[in-house]
C-alpha cells in the first residue's frame, strides 16, 4: 500500500526526510512488483538524481529513489510496460521523453 509505504517519509532518507505526496497510482496485474521497480529504475537511471545527505543520525546516505522525469513520461512507460514493448524503447534526459530505438 502506497500510504503506508510513505508514512513515516519525514523520518526516512529514501524520501529525502520530507512529507510525500501522491500524485498518481497505477494498477498492474500479473507482474513482480519488485522486478517491475528495477525495471523502472534501470528505464529511468539517466534521470535519477545523485544526492548525498545525511540521516536523523547524521550518517550519510545516498537515496536511490528519485529521477527527474515528468509524470507525462512515466504513463507512457506504463503504457509501453502493458502494451509489452517498453524494450523498444529508451528514456531521453535531456528531452524527458521516450524515443524509440
Amino acid at each position: 500500500d502506497v500510504k503506508k509505504r510513505i508514512a513515516n517519509a519525514k523520518k526516512d532518507p529514501t524520501y529525502l526526510l520530507a512529507d510525500v505526496d501522491i500524485v498518481a497510482t497505477f494498477k498492474l496485474a500479473n507482474i513482480n512488483r519488485t522486478k517491475l521497480e528495477s525495471l523502472l529504475h534501470k528505464f529511468f537511471d539517466p534521470a535519477r538524481l545523485d544526492v548525498e545527505l545525511q540521516d536523523r543520525f547524521g550518517i550519510p546516505v545516498q537515496p536511490r529513489e528519485w529521477f527527474f522525469v515528468p509524470l507525462s513520461a512515466i504513463e507512457e512507460a506504463i503504457q509501453k510496460i502493458q502494451a509489452g514493448t517498453l524494450h523498444q524503447f529508451q528514456y531521453d534526459s535531456e528531452t524527458a521523453s521516450l524515443k524509440q530505438l
